[in-house]
């Protein structure tokens, strides 16, 4: 790390205060949606992961994933350094299209970590990728935003800054993320550089880079640098970066060429089919989960070839269609199974998985985009998805970043923070002394055990009322969103950035400076 990030780093921590834990004040954050207090670490599961496939069927995914290499192959293109590659390898390659031998895929990931921490510019914000850990990212991607006086428009970059320091803000939110909307205000060949100095600028967490172009996703790695020194970002993880297959079977050269300068850096790349079910993949589950497999071993193994030791993670994203219509759904069966399928998949591999978030269809922050984001996020939970992105602010199938989502959907992320620690069987947890205290046919309200833990005991949410119809009516009849809408409004008032050391913050504006000024705009 350089000597300004260490600076940096400790005026920052003697700053807060406060260790990873945050004692007390950490405690009370797990039992509530969370205020722009004391950040939660990342998640440590201390559950079951839930599991849909018995041995039998996860050799019959294999098997039929072996044979769609093989036989059928995987279309790297327009990349003719990839296709000299895999030559050497020892894949036979015809074309743009390789075919790998048996066994070749899952050799080259040997190499490629189990677990791995990505660094943050505050240590005490570093998370864990891999093992039993849990990490929630915000939504990435879309173009629109749902703002706070309800209108549906295109993203700028202000927006852009208002959903980092929301994220930044959310004690149960892990990580920055990556583009948590489009600015579309900004020049499509510069917007990265605001975007990336966003991230930077207005919290310390860990955070994506752009990989909509490798020149891009160079800049990024050189905006990290002049953050945690040459050397740090070489021998350690400081970016976690989308890598999409352009499934049925298709890697293009924009994604490829991200992966390699993030490979060649050191830094971990999320290989990730994108699959609409029954447009980009079969119909079926079993179907589905073996184009998955065979793209992201293709995929996966690939960053090994550019640098053994390189972080990679499994990565799917899988949604049904209407057959009706076409459009995405969100929060159906099918895509729940998929996800539970490919994460033993991923288990077996020993690459770190990601998928799910809090996804839906919904245009406007209802009831259908509650139940189906709670459809998606359990079972994200469950299925034991170590990197989750779109875990709060996903609306209109990713069409729209919605700041009253937003909140909600940090809400439901502390209740899965807490649903994760599983049950206490410590001495407190057991309640014997409670038990006998209050003997048969009495209450526990006043009880030495319940005083004790009251104010710790359940998951206190921000958004939810739980008051008498009465009290409700007082104090407006306020719906959920309303309440989300308010929430939004007041952390943003009370927004307070990070400390950033500022000869890295000149460094970094200086550096934007120049790249901005060796170029026209461009718009498209």
């Amino acid at each position: 790390m350089s000597e300004h990030a260490a600076v940096d780093q400790e005026a920052s921590n003697a700053r807060r205060g406060r260790g990873a834990s945050g004692g007390a004040a950490a405690r009370r954050a797990a039992r509530s949606g969370g205020g722009p207090g004391t950040q939660l670490t990342y998640i440590k599961r201390k559950i079951n992961v839930y599991e849909v496939l018995d041995e039998e069927g996860l050799a019959l995914i294999e098997k039929n994933t072996d044979t769609v290499l093989e036989e059928i192959g995987i279309i790297f293109r327009d990349d003719a350094e990839a296709l000299q590659l895999w030559k050497e390898a020892g894949a036979d390659v015809k074309g743009e299209r390789v075919h790998f031998p048996k066994g070749l895929c899952r050799s080259l990931l040997k190499t490629a970590p189990s677990v791995y921490t990505q660094h943050a510019r505050n240590s005490e914000r570093s998370v864990q990728i891999g093992g039993n850990a849990t990490v929630f990212a915000p939504v990435y991607g879309p173009p629109f935003v749902r703002d706070l006086d309800g209108v549906r428009r295109y993203a700028t970059i202000e927006d852009f800054r208002n959903f980092v320091k929301l994220a930044y803000m959310a004690p149960s939110i892990h990580h920055s993320g990556g583009t948590v909307c489009e600015p579309v205000d900004v020049p499509v060949n510069k917007r990265h550089l605001d975007m990336v100095y966003a991230h930077i600028k207005y919290s310390d967490k860990p955070f994506m880079g752009s990989v909509t172009a490798p020149e891009r996703a160079e800049d990024t790695v050189a905006m990290a640098k002049l953050v945690f020194g040459d050397d740090f970002v070489e021998n350690n993880t400081v970016l976690t970066s989308l890598i999409n297959a352009n499934s049925p079977m298709v890697f293009d050269e924009t994604m490829l060429g991200a992966l390699k300068v993030y490979s060649r850096h050191n830094q971990a790349c999320i290989v990730t089919p994108f699959i609409l079910a029954g447009a980009m993949s079969p119909v079926t589950v079993a179907g589905t989960l073996t184009q998955v497999l065979a793209e992201v071993l293709a995929g996966a193994s690939f960053t090994q070839l550019i640098r053994p030791g390189a972080p990679v993670l499994f990565g799917t994203f899988a949604s049904s269609i209407s057959m009706q219509s076409g459009a995405p759904t969100f929060g159906t069966p099918e895509p729940s199974l998929v996800s539970y399928g490919a994460a033993q998949l991923a288990r077996r591999l020993g690459l770190p998985f990601r998928t799910g978030g809090s996804l839906c269809a919904s245009k406007v922050p209802d009831a259908q985009a509650a139940y189906e984001s709670a459809n998606t996020l359990n079972s994200t939970m469950l299925a034991g998805t170590n990197f989750v992105l779109h875990s709060a602010g996903w609306l209109e199938g990713g069409l729209a970043s919605c700041y009253e989502k937003f909140m909600m959907d940090v809400d439901q992320l502390g209740m899965q923070q807490k649903f994760a620690e599983g049950v206490d069987l410590s001495e407190n947890g057991q309640a014997m002394d409670a038990i006998r205290q209050v003997g048969p046919g009495s209450h526990y309200l006043g009880c030495d055990h319940t005083q004790a833990n009251f104010q710790t005991a359940f998951y206190r949410s921000n958004i939810a009322d739980n008051n008498s119809y009465e009290q409700w009516l007082a104090e407006g009849e306020k719906t959920a969103p309303q309440r989300a809408n308010e929430l939004a409004r007041r952390w943003l008032e009370s927004y307070e950035a990070p400390h950033l050391d500022p000869s890295i913050d000149e460094a970094l504006k200086d550096f934007i400076a120049r790249k901005k000024g060796s170029m026209p705009d461009a718009f498209t």
